[in-house]
């Protein structure tokens, strides 16, 4: 019974608009109190919420998105893909993936990514006559390769949640970030092929090619800088973004494209998000601390072993939980609201734990495009105007495509583990 009035105060609240740090905060407190707890645990869990290290490459890997996005890095990037790849068969669609997944190895955020090169591409490929809510669709769903492809900022916090290993964590997201990847450019290249109006771009001469990949080879640099760091082993996570920044300012300057005014507002920009998601954190603590000394953990742990025996029954319950849940919640707050109660349940039901944050991160990137309430639906709206059902209407294939890839990721776990556990 106490379960049950937890949960229906909190989807109350959360659906009446309160923001969600201050609905898991506010209930976690008042837990606290009505069991006769004191209340200093609450200052004592908002300290340990921002005493780690790991979490300082959250703001670091922002800042340094908001710096390229500022810095117009997107453009060229998308420039030198689409001299590539232009001419083929839906060839800007490929390049808009192609170019949506090597910033998502910077960025560490979809809504950078979604942002950065949805700016560009937008108006590229509805001047070739691509259908707009197809441009929009495709944009805002590999804006979402932004969270699986490291480094990722949801994967940073869940490896927080559950002290899993963040470079693991980094690792399994690879390959089932490149399928996921490789199934929007192949949806791409029949999309051109059977029966819609799209015009190549006239095949690029070399020394176009050659100028415009010498202009996006430093943000390539940077990609491999960041990622082939933290898996050598040279530096960790917390390091690659604080280099990243610095080599993104490098990088701006040097291309000529970047204001001190711009600078400014990137700051800005990280500092609204990162206290965004801090406040989140330190809320969704002290919910966290309540829950467990009311043993709801425990206690749903304790249901789960004796009503579902099955890894794959709690994997089907907890995907139907995150898309409702998706319907009017972001990422970071699904996570931070689950993972505490879901994590005591999965040793019991030998599901891996590394396994299952990347089954979780695919649920967030479908929920970031689910209506009514995906992020990246909105971010594609304010970046290319118009009606957010253009981007609904578009965006049904691309969230079909990503249940294909969560099957696969379920089915063959190896396609998540190999690169962590068997190289």
């Amino acid at each position: 019974m106490t379960v049950a009035l937890i949960i229906f105060a909190l989807l109350m609240l959360l659906l009446s608009g309160v923001p969600v740090g201050f609905v898991l905060g506010g209930m976690g407190l008042a837990m606290l109190l009505l069991a006769d707890i004191s209340p200093l645990m609450v200052p004592m869990a908002l300290y340990s919420s921002f005493d780690s290290f790991i979490l300082l490459s959250v703001p670091l890997f922002l800042l340094m998105s908001n710096i390229l996005l500022k810095g117009g890095v997107g453009k060229d990037l998308f420039n030198a893909v689409q001299t590539w790849v232009g001419h083929w068969p839906g060839g800007l669609g490929i390049a808009t993936i192609s170019s949506c997944t090597i910033f998502s190895a910077i960025s560490g955020s979809s809504v950078a990514t979604a942002a950065t090169i949805g700016s560009v591409a937008i108006k590229e490929m509805t001047d070739r006559g691509y259908h707009r809510p197809f441009v929009l669709g495709l944009i805002a769903a590999g804006g979402t390769l932004g969270i699986l492809i490291p480094p990722s900022i949801p994967m940073i916090v869940y490896g927080v949640i559950t002290e899993e290993s963040i470079v693991d964590l980094f690792l399994a997201g690879v390959v089932p970030g490149l399928i996921m990847a490789g199934s929007f450019i192949g949806f791409s290249f029949l999309y051109a092929i059977f029966g819609k109006a799209c015009t190549p771009v006239p095949k690029a001469s070399w020394s176009e090619r050659r100028t415009a990949t010498l202009r996006a080879l430093p943000t390539l640099l940077l990609a491999t800088v960041i990622i082939g760091g933290i898996y050598a082993g040279i530096f960790t996570p917390t390091e690659s973004a604080a280099i990243g920044v610095a080599v993104s300012l490098v990088i701006v300057l040097a291309l000529k494209t970047f204001t001190w005014d711009g600078f400014k507002v990137a700051c800005m920009d990280t500092m609204k998000t990162s206290i965004t998601i801090f406040l989140i954190m330190a809320g969704a603590k002290v919910f966290g601390k309540a829950i467990t000394l009311y043993q709801i953990p425990q206690e749903i742990s304790m249901f789960v072993s004796m009503h579902i025996g099955e890894a794959g029954l709690f994997i089907l319950a907890v995907c139907l939980v995150l898309l409702v849940m998706g319907f009017f919640l972001e990422s970071i707050s699904m996570l931070l609201i689950m993972m505490p109660v879901l994590y005591p349940s999965l040793a019991p039901l030998g599901i891996d734990p590394i396994w299952f944050g990347i089954i979780f991160v695919i649920m967030i990137e479908c929920a970031l495009i689910t209506p009514p309430v995906g992020l990246n639906l909105f971010v594609i709206q304010a970046v290319a105007g118009g009606q957010v059902m253009d981007v609904v209407r578009g965006v049904w294939p691309f969230i079909l495509l990503m249940f294909a890839c969560l099957l696969l990721v379920f089915f063959f776990p190896k396609i998540a583990l190999y690169l962590p556990f068997y190289m």
